[in-house]
């Protein structure tokens, strides 16, 4: 039985490369909400303050892997960018879904007020 390096040898150094650019490229479209705010070189602390929330909020939204679309919308908007919400089927073309379009009752501040609770 071989390995996967001995497999990977096999394949040729043209082939291997074309393999890794692939590879770095989806790599690369893939980013977590920390990574994002990273690549423009923006702190948490300048998010925050977009946000209106405190760079402790950013931290933990970073942390998070369940966030409402309105709240990746607003952070992502914060950020300079737009977000947009693709459904893909295998039987048709993508369709891009407006359900994240802002609404009024999305215009308050991210954070709770103290002493409220999520029942």
């Amino acid at each position: 039985m071989k390995t996967f390096s001995q497999k990977i040898e096999e394949i040729g150094r043209a082939r291997r490369k074309r393999v890794e650019v692939c590879a770095a490229a989806l790599i690369a479209e893939e980013m977590t909400l920390q990574e994002l705010r990273q690549a423009p070189k923006l702190t948490q602390v300048r998010l925050a303050k977009a946000l209106g929330i405190t760079q402790d909020g950013v931290s933990r939204l970073e942390k998070r892997s369940d966030l409402l679309l309105s709240t990746l919308r607003k952070s992502v908007e914060a950020m300079g960018g737009n977000l947009s919400l693709v459904a893909e089927f295998p039987d048709r073309e993508p369709v891009i879904l407006s359900v994240i379009a802002a609404t009024e009752n999305d215009s308050r501040p991210l954070k709770r007020k103290r002493g409220t609770s999520r029942h």
